[in-house]
């Protein structure tokens, strides 16, 4: 994260502020959460689409596409009560003051984001019994560097609609690459061309009700290895 060490005000995604203090990117014309319930939407679509914290032991990774204010950091660090990794994929951060901002709209988190913001420029950030870790850049070259393998990803990039490159199928092949047999992935969007892209990966990926006036969200699982007699 050392890009974060001495942010440039030019290097801060622009944004609008919305009513309930929604951050809204001017680049991508979309909120960073929800504006009918950003934690809300994060525990239904990120925690319980990955059946999570239900699957969460010691070592557990969760790997994200798309960090924004971190709402889907905290919201996994206030139930893990067992050492987890996260690993965040970005390309915009926030400045300091915008987390900050962000973050007055859930107060119940208000001591795990302060955790966040006091960590915020280090190579790891710890969040209760997260170990956070954040990727900067664009994830299309990012990902593929990288050498880990996650049990459940939070695919959180703005809509496919705003911001394609982040649902590029190769992008998508690579969130399979770098999945652990049996693992998982959850996102709010049912984009046919996401969910085809998701398959053609190795996901077997379903459909699920979404959240508020979303009718669907999109799961699925990476098959476990198959088990070879000797």
């Amino acid at each position: 994260m050392s890009d974060l060490d001495q942010p440039r005000p030019e290097d801060e995604p622009a944004l609008d502020w919305r009513e309930g203090g929604v951050p809204v990117s001017t680049r991508f014309d979309d909120p960073y959460f929800s504006l009918s319930g950003g934690l809300e939407e994060t525990r239904h679509v990120f925690l319980q689409g990955n059946d999570l914290p239900a699957r969460l032991v010691a070592g557990f990774h969760v790997a994200e596409l798309g960090f924004g204010t971190g709402l889907n950091a905290l919201a996994l660090a206030q139930v893990a009560q067992v050492p987890v990794r996260m690993t965040s994929f970005e390309a915009f951060p926030m400045s300091l003051p915008q987390l900050a901002q962000a973050h007055a709209a859930f107060p119940e988190l208000a001591d795990l984001a302060a955790q966040l913001r006091a960590g915020w420029g280090g190579a790891r950030i710890n969040l209760g019994q997260v170990e956070l870790t954040l990727v900067l850049g664009d994830v299309a070259q990012t990902l593929p560097e990288w050498h880990g393998r996650a049990d459940a990803w939070f695919l959180d990039g703005f809509s496919p609609a705003k911001n394609p490159q982040m649902w590029e199928p190769a992008v998508m092949a690579q969130v399979a690459r770098h999945t652990r047999p049996g693992g998982s992935f959850a996102t709010y969007t049912a984009a046919g061309h996401v969910r085809r892209a998701l398959a053609e990966a190795g996901f077997v990926v379903t459909r699920s009700p979404g959240f508020g006036r979303k009718r669907h969200m999109s799961v699925g699982r990476l098959p476990a290895a198959p088990v070879i007699d000797a």
